[in-house]
């Protein structure tokens, strides 16, 4: 089940995308996509819903984070080996962890704004995965089960500001727009092996970022109990897995996005995400 959020920004309707690819209004029967919606229990009253029931949603509306109500964006750095490499850092012993702010969350193909003053935007493909029932020093045995889904996300960044700035990587990863998620929630039961997925970026048209989870150094369940051991992850929170090699920082000289760019990336199965670069 593939489960989304439509309309302008602040005003989102919840959907799905049937077998056909259409979008199907959920709005006759709930009010959004929240985080109480995303245990089993109410997965599976949704997944027992016959879409061709649904309204049919008409043309090709904007599409927002398919989840709302997320209270913590976390995020996995350095999580590639290869990705190590390129930005000449040691390959971690544990997950490098941080936070993005949930106000740069967004949909999927919202363009992504160049803040004032900024000097090196970067792109990220990236597994994500949300949260869909309380989790706190979860085994990794049992991780899996306490994803509600799967979701293509871009880690936006600004290098000059993670790197160079003092204090953690928050600076760098979250002005608006820095968090495009989506375009929808793939359920569990439809990706049956998170750490077999081809990842792929694209700017201009030409492959920057061309990997596979298979070659992450910490798999989902890894760091679901790896985090879990630390502190408690709540139903609708983000959790973002690393990016292979391929960014700009990792380019001599660097490259970063400028406006006008165009970044097209997906994970497989997940669907393909499309931003257009702007000034402020």
């Amino acid at each position: 089940m593939k489960l989304l959020r439509y309309g302008p920004a602040g005003q989102e309707l919840p959907g799905l995308l049937d077998a056909q690819g259409r979008i199907r209004a959920l709005s006759p029967l709930l009010r959004d996509i929240t985080p109480e919606l995303l245990s089993d229990e109410a997965l599976n009253q949704l997944r027992a819903i016959d879409p061709e029931k649904l309204p049919l949603v008409a043309g090709q509306p904007r599409l927002g984070a398919p989840v709302a109500g997320t209270r913590q964006f976390i995020a996995v750095g350095v999580n590639y080996a290869l990705h190590a490499e390129e930005a000449s850092m040691a390959v971690p012993k544990e997950p490098i962890v941080f936070n993005k702010s949930i106000t740069c969350i967004g949909g999927a193909n919202d363009d992504i704004v160049i803040p004032p003053g900024s000097k090196g935007v970067d792109w990220e493909v990236e597994l994500g995965f949300v949260i869909g029932k309380p989790a706190y020093q979860v085994p990794k045995a049992r991780a899996l089960d306490y994803v509600a889904g799967y979701f293509t996300a871009n880690d936006v960044s600004e290098r000059e500001w993670q790197l160079q700035r003092g204090g953690q990587f928050v600076k760098g990863k979250s002005p608006p727009t820095f968090g495009p998620v989506g375009p929808w929630l793939v359920t569990r039961d439809e990706v049956p092996d998170p750490q077999n997925l081809r990842l792929n970026l694209q700017v201009n048209g030409i492959t920057r970022q061309d990997g596979s989870t298979r070659d992450m150094l910490f798999g989902v369940a890894w760091l679901i109990e790896h985090l879990t051991g630390f502190f408690r992850l709540e139903p609708g929170d983000l959790v973002i897995t690393g990016t292979p090699a391929g960014v700009a920082y990792g380019m001599k000289p660097p490259v970063y996005l400028q406006p006008g760019d165009v970044v097209t990336l997906e994970v497989e199965g997940l669907g393909r995400q499309t931003q257009r670069v702007r000034g402020s």
